[in-house]
This record gives structure tokens, sequence and C-alpha cells, in this order.
């Protein structure tokens, strides 16, 4: 059997500076007899020298489509969406496809024209349905930072200056330092701490969300942790409105009533000011925050949700939230990755890879329906 041949693709989407494969985590794959290809890319948080001595081949920027045939095409954020081109490839990425999100049935095609695979990040789980690698932990992490760093911004500059752009920082100290000063500012002016909601907080999401802001130094009786016990009785929940910031970190894939509702948010006493929707999957029928449509990005993070009677509630839905901190992400996340990454040797004994591979199938299958 030949050694298994992983070609790591340049991510493509503005502001992506994570990795699907770090410089420690290629050099341990090919220790292990792995072919490794990674693209040149000037974005990534890791430099093409980073990965000099690793014993990778640095490839050109987005040359995966002609790489040989039995590759395995690594990366993270999904394809642009104006590229319909059949995939022949095995594709090991997060899609954003299987819970029928906008375009999936575009995005399935072309594997099954193709006759490529996908193996969705997503779903690589363990015997016992638990995620074998996820970048929850950061997002929320990322989450809770920016709507800190929101809300400073309102309370110090007013609703009428528009946000701007975020930058990614290169470490967490860096990160929590920026909000802190901006922490200080506001909350003089304010006269309190923001009182803040996580939704979900015993998972991997909303337990990064949590440590933020305690890392923030967020005092513990301002912060509001919610999951299965809580909100077993079914939403909505007027007890979001009475937070200044609130933090989606729930992710569905059933649909249950929602957490908030937008005619809920038009009432003149709501305090909640900023919604960070760390899920980010406003075109799932299943989204809990059904408050807004789309997404935002680091150029412009938030979206404004206007009422007649009411003040307006920003609304940050930015899809890849990690790479904020994309250093520490990907570091994470490769770490957790890798064991399954090794097992490709032997693929078809994998049970993380064979039922990735037949949850594929039955995708496709539903598509064509």
């Amino acid at each position: 059997m030949s050694a298994p041949h992983i070609w790591v693709r340049a991510e493509t989407k503005h502001q992506e500076h994570r990795t699907a494969l770090t410089p420690a985590a290629a050099k341990q794959l090919v220790a292990k007899g792995f072919k490794v290809s990674v693209e040149r890319c000037t974005e990534r948080i890791f430099d093409d020298k980073d990965y000099d001595g690793s014993g990778v081949t640095l490839v050109p920027h987005g040359t995966w489509r002609n790489a040989p045939a039995d590759a395995y095409i690594v990366g993270l954020k999904e394809l642009p969406e104006n590229d319909l081109t059949p995939l022949t490839h095995s594709h090991i990425m997060f899609a954003h496809c299987y819970k029928q999100q906008a375009g999936w049935k575009d995005v399935l095609d072309r594997f099954d024209v193709g006759n490529g695979t996908l193996l969705d990040l997503e779903f690589l789980v363990d015997d016992r349905g638990r995620r074998v690698a996820a970048f929850g932990y950061h997002a929320g992490y990322a989450g809770s930072a920016v709507g800190l760093d929101v809300w400073c911004h309102k309370i110090v500059d007013g609703n009428d200056v528009k946000f701007p752009s975020i930058n990614h920082f290169h470490n967490d100290q860096a990160l929590i330092k920026h909000i802190k000063d901006r922490l200080v500012v506001a909350v003089n002016k304010f006269g309190r701490q923001p009182r803040v909601m996580v939704m979900g907080a015993l998972g991997r999401c909303g337990s990064g969300a949590t440590d933020f802001f305690r890392h923030a130094g967020i005092l513990e009786e301002n912060i509001t942790k919610w999951d299965l016990a809580e909100t077993k009785a079914g939403g909505p929940f007027k007890e979001i409105l009475d937070h200044d910031i609130f933090v989606n970190c729930i992710y569905l894939s059933s649909p249950i009533p929602p957490f908030v509702t937008k005619e809920m948010c038009g009432v003149p006493e709501r305090a909640l000011s900023v919604l960070v929707d760390v899920s980010c999957d406003a075109t799932n029928p299943h989204n809990p925050i059904p408050v807004y449509y789309g997404a935002t990005t680091f150029v412009d993070p938030i979206l404004r949700v206007e009422f007649s009677d009411a003040a307006p509630l920003d609304v940050v839905a930015i899809d890849h939230l990690p790479s904020l901190l994309p250093r520490e992400a990907s570091e994470a996340f490769c770490a957790d990755l890798l064991p399954s990454l090794l097992a490709l040797k032997d693929r078809a004994n994998s049970p993380v890879w064979t039922r990735a591979e037949q949850l594929f199938k039955e995708k496709v299958a539903e598509s064509k329906k």
C-alpha cells in the first residue's frame, strides 16, 4: 500500500489565517511515511518558511486541482460558491452542506459529478459520536471577545459611529489586553460591567465563550450560563433580553422553539445591545436565533437590526471567528485531528473515516430526492 498523500490547499476566504495542518503536525505525518504537499500562502499565520525542515513539499498557491488523483485535498473553509466545476479528489474540509444550508445541493452535486468524496471535518466523530477535532472552543472565545469589543464601542463612541474592521491577534494575551483596555473606558462611562449570557455554556464553544469573559475580567456574578437544564421548557426566553451581551453557542440539527425572536427584541425596555451568534448558521432552517439573515465578516463585523420603538441590536455573525486567534486555534485543532489523519494509512478499517464516507453517500442520495 502506497503512503497517503496529504495536499494542504491555501485558504481563499478573506482574512482566513488558520491552517488545516501546522508545521508541527506536518512533520509528524512525514515521519510516519506520509507524503505532504503544502500550497504556498501569504495569509496563513504560519509562513512558508515555517515548514522548512518538516519534510513537506511546498507547491504553488491554488494548484490542488492538478494534484495526483489519490491525494487527499485538506482545507478548512468551503470552496468558492461561484465555482461549480466537478470535484474529483477526496476532500477533507468543512463544507457546510449537510444540514440543508443554502446551496447545499450544488456542493454535493460537484462531488457526485466528479466522482469525488467529501469527508467533512464537522462530521468526523468517534465511537461515542463526539467530534474528533473542532474549533468550537476558540470560536466561543473569539465570539465573546468581539461581543465585548462591540459593546465597548457602542458605549464609548455611540450607535452612530460604525464599528471598525477587525484584525487578527498573534496570541491570546494580546487579545485579552486589547479588550481589558477597552473595558476600563467603557465601564467607567457606563457605570457597571456588562451583563453577559452564554447559551450552551457546557459545550466546547460555550466553555471558550465563558473563559474569555473571565479572562477579560468580567465578574462571575455578571456571567449567566445556560445549557440543556435551563432550556428544556422551550423558548423563547425573555431572560436573554435582560443581558447586555448574548452569545449563542448552540448549533442545532432539529427544530425547536427559538431562543429569541425579532419581535421580542423590538421592545424599548430591552437591555440586550449585542448578539453574537457563534454558530452563525442563519440559512439553516433550524436556526434558533431568527433575528437576522446572512453573515458578517472581519471587514464588516456588524449586522444592525433596526426597530421602530427600540434601540438597534448589533449582531455579530462571523463564520470563521477562530481566525481571530489563528495560531492557537490551528495548533489546538491540528493536535486533535492528527490521530485521525494518521489513520488514513488504513482508511478502510478506520471507523472515523468509514462513517464519514457513509454519511457523504447518504447526503448525496438525499440531495437527489
